[in-house]
């Protein structure tokens, strides 16, 4: 997929990211404003702080405007949507704990908030929209993996709402971001220094992407989207204790013990998603499940084999040790 196609049709676009101040909304108007001609970018967000933050790191492009507001606020997200194209849906509560802890927050937040840039783009005659999954949204176990599920069922089925009306709605879902706010990597720096690290479950594995790939993926899909699909990018896995070999070689690694919520492995596609899903050449397509659904765009054949699911303990696809060394010591160069 080419996420050349999207920028070159961003000319004289608005598009607007909520979550803006977040790992991906960062890097996503980034690539927007280097690689695209947009008309403006505008960043969504409830923490004024962190948007104040922003610009002190250079996001002062004239073409950026900074909107204070929260996806819990409809009448605010309808304002911030005005005359615009493209929304991309990146905010959300997304710490596991703090979700289990707080979950009717998670749930105003990650369903109800959904809901409202739903309700909010079609208003506003938005023409495209995606929102940003996660594989923890397949066979949930914690209350986030959880909320993403039915947020995805939301965004999939808000394209039998728009009518005659221009919206169209999608999900990009894939896994870990290296270097991503939460991300295990900066736990394990840190830890470092200690000469031990903890670690869940020896066992444990991961897909892996780096938030470059991330959001030339949203891009990509965001070009060729057509309304109900969610997109799955082939990726690859790796496993816990490769990662710490890389991140902290010669440190001794303590179990400490799966936490509450936490797979062993996680899953991109399910079993019985597989049998209305497209295998492309870099991605998979789950094409949805309803009768309002006629698109011809993605081929039913051939079908993905019987029992196929796509999960990090059975991908065909690992990153070696000398790959995730590459990865971490670009994002050390990166971020320091």
């Amino acid at each position: 997929m080419r996420y050349d196609v999207f920028m070159e049709s961003l000319q004289g676009a608005s598009i607007l990211i909520t979550g803006g101040t977040g790992s991906f909304g960062q890097s996503f108007a980034e690539l927007l404003l280097r690689e695209g001609d947009p008309r403006r970018v505008i960043i969504f967000s409830r923490d004024e702080l962190k948007q104040h933050d922003m610009r002190v790191r250079g996001f002062t492009d004239p073409r950026l405007r900074y909107f204070i507001g929260d996806v819990r606020d409809v009448d605010r997200l309808r304002r911030a949507m005005q005359n615009v194209e493209v929304v991309v849906h990146a905010a959300a509560l997304k710490q596991v704990p703090a979700c289990e802890y707080n979950p009717i927050e998670a749930v105003l937040t990650n369903v109800m908030g959904g809901r409202n840039v739903i309700d909010a783009a079609l208003d506003a005659g938005v023409k495209k929209v995606v929102m940003i999954s996660t594989d923890k949204a397949v066979n949930p176990v914690n209350l986030y993996g959880a909320t993403k599920l039915v947020s995805e069922k939301l965004f999939v089925q808000a394209n039998a709402y728009r009518g005659s009306g221009p919206t169209r709605f999608s999900c990009v879902r894939y896994g870990n971001v290296v270097g991503s706010r939460g991300s295990v990597i900066p736990l394990f720096l840190a830890q470092k220094r200690t000469g031990k690290v903890s670690v869940t479950d020896p066992r444990m594995t991961r897909f892996w992407i780096t938030l470059g790939q991330g959001v030339r993926f949203v891009a990509s899909c965001l070009a060729t989207m057509h309304g109900g699909e969610i997109f799955v990018p082939k990726i690859p896995s790796m496993n816990i204790m490769d990662l710490v070999k890389t991140v902290a070689p010669g440190c001794t690694a303590e179990t400490i013990g799966i936490r509450p919520g936490e797979k062993l492995h996680e899953v991109l596609i399910s079993e019985d998603e597989a049998r209305h899903t497209t295998e492309l050449q870099d991605l998979y397509v789950v094409r949805p499940a309803h009768p309002w659904w006629f698109n011809d765009a993605y081929p039913e054949e051939p079908p993905l084999p019987d029992g196929f699911h796509f999960a990090s303990n059975t991908n065909q696809h690992w990153l070696t040790i000398d790959d995730l060394r590459r990865m971490v010591s670009q994002l050390v160069a990166e971020h320091g």
